[in-house]
């Protein structure tokens, strides 16, 4: 989106991070279940000295499965920071003159099977879009592998199969929703909030105002959200993955079919995100282009590390 949200609320349920704007829903669980002020970096331990001699396929492993566990216990720290950072989902950090974070070589995106849909298709009133129904059991085994709740995994997925009709090129997969779902609000869950199983969290998740102050840019309410957030004041961004006024404006979505286009509404949010982070051309299966469209989510190079460690996490988990 173009301008995810203010602050995000700590991304699934595991990592917490800040809130930032994408031009989307705020830079807002999974991986594994279920921010305003500008933050020093945390001082980095020195690297481990080579000891000059390659190390065994069996070292490689091990520190593999080392680095891993280590994503996995700095996922909340690291998903607070970002939420802080992220706080109107991208908007206000269109500004920023930053290139986009290259991978490192060798580098790629994150994986993750394709999902499985039911057939046949469902049958739908006129006027209203076709959403594919994914297999049951596999949302199932996903949400028990990665620990991301069932009604999240099942909006992040359908939200994969439009995408591979609509924008094929784009390759977008389900794992990088969940990464940002994570780091934004936990998949609906961050500060106690509830995912309820029509895709909306109770209480809604709403994000700091952004009055600009605390590091957030200055954005006046505008009436499309403010019936969502009620500052008729200050912009705040708004749902599950934290989209802020503009960006809701210009891509908001039904991503149930229900006939209504709610930021709240994980389905639709999470089918809004995949929109956006496909329509620059960007092809997510490689490193490079995704890396390229979640920094366009939320310029921030530490939230585009923080969804690429939960999004892989949950590839990996879900196998």
């Amino acid at each position: 989106m173009t301008s995810p949200g203010p602050r995000r609320p700590a991304p699934r349920s595991r990592p917490t991070p800040r809130t930032t704007a994408a031009g989307k829903a705020a830079p807002k669980k999974a991986a594994p279940k279920k921010a305003a002020a500008k933050k020093t970096a945390p001082a980095r331990r020195p690297a481990p000295r080579s000891s000059g001699r390659a190390p065994t396929a069996a070292q490689r492993r091990r520190r593999a499965a080392q680095r891993r566990q280590r994503t996995r216990r700095l996922a909340v720290p690291l998903l607070v920071a970002v939420l802080g950072l992220a706080l109107v989902g991208t908007a206000w950090w269109l500004g920023r003159d930053t290139p986009a974070p290259a991978p490192e070589a060798g580098t790629s995106a994150p994986g993750g099977v394709v999902p499985p849909a039911s057939d046949p298709a469902p049958i739908v009133p006129a006027g209203r879009p076709v959403v594919p129904v994914v297999d049951a059991a596999w949302t199932a085994q996903v949400a028990e592998a990665t620990g991301i709740p069932p009604v999240a995994v099942n909006a992040y997925a359908v939200a994969e199969l439009r995408l591979r009709t609509e924008a094929p090129s784009c390759s977008m997969g389900w794992s990088t929703l969940a990464g940002i779902g994570w780091v934004e609000s936990h998949h609906g869950t961050i500060h106690g909030s509830i995912l309820g199983l029509d895709g909306r969290a109770e209480p809604p998740i709403v994000g700091p105002a952004l009055d600009g102050t605390g590091g957030f840019a200055a954005i006046p309410s505008d009436p499309l959200l403010a019936a969502w957030h009620g500052d008729p004041t200050w912009d705040h961004a708004v749902g599950p993955l934290q989209f802020i006024s503009s960006t809701w404006d210009r891509w908001r979505s039904d991503g149930d079919g229900d006939g209504v286009m709610d930021p709240n509404d994980l389905d639709d949010a999470a089918y809004a995100a995949a929109r956006y982070l496909c329509h620059d051309g960007h092809d997510l299966a490689t490193g490079k282009g995704w890396a390229e469209a979640v920094f366009s989510y939320n310029h921030d190079d530490a939230y585009v590390a923080s969804v690429y460690a939960a999004a892989s996490g949950y590839a990996d988990a879900a196998g």
